[in-house]
């Protein structure tokens, strides 16, 4: 993301993207705890998990698809659709840690994320295959 490029004449929402939002990403893949998952409190009452991502960070997160049309007329299509499947995986990683992290782990959910944040980071565009698919 701190890669794409901005234009001579970039604002705020161009340096946004390239700048604030790419540090929630990484702010949000940093955090990510399969510990902090769904549970029973001490007093018998079901604790929501946040699969180690607080709710300011899913918030911005959560932005982007309303930001994306106005912030990013200045990428290509391909380069907006990588940066949306960048932060749609991201925000999409907490949930399964957050409801069953050995779920989510023995059976390869996270991997596949994995491999959807290693195809959107590519920057040759070279087009996917199922070949290099986990």
């Amino acid at each position: 993301m701190r890669a794409l490029p901005v234009p001579e004449a970039g604002g705020r929402p161009k340096r946004w993207i390239v700048g604030e939002l790419a540090d929630v990403v990484e702010r949000a893949m940093g955090a990510l705890d399969p510990a902090d998952c769904d549970r029973m409190g001490p007093d018998g009452e079901a604790v929501d998990g946040a699969g180690g991502v607080d709710a300011a960070t899913m918030a911005d997160l959560a932005g982007l698809p309303f930001a994306l049309p106005e912030a990013a007329i200045w990428l290509s299509p391909d380069q907006q659709l990588r940066l949306l499947a960048v932060v749609a995986t991201v925000t999409a990683a907490v949930r399964p840690l957050a409801n069953d992290p050995g779920a989510a782990i023995i059976h390869g959910e996270l991997s596949r994320m994995c491999a959807i944040l290693t195809y959107a980071a590519r920057p040759d565009g070279a087009p996917w295959t199922s070949a290099g698919a986990p």
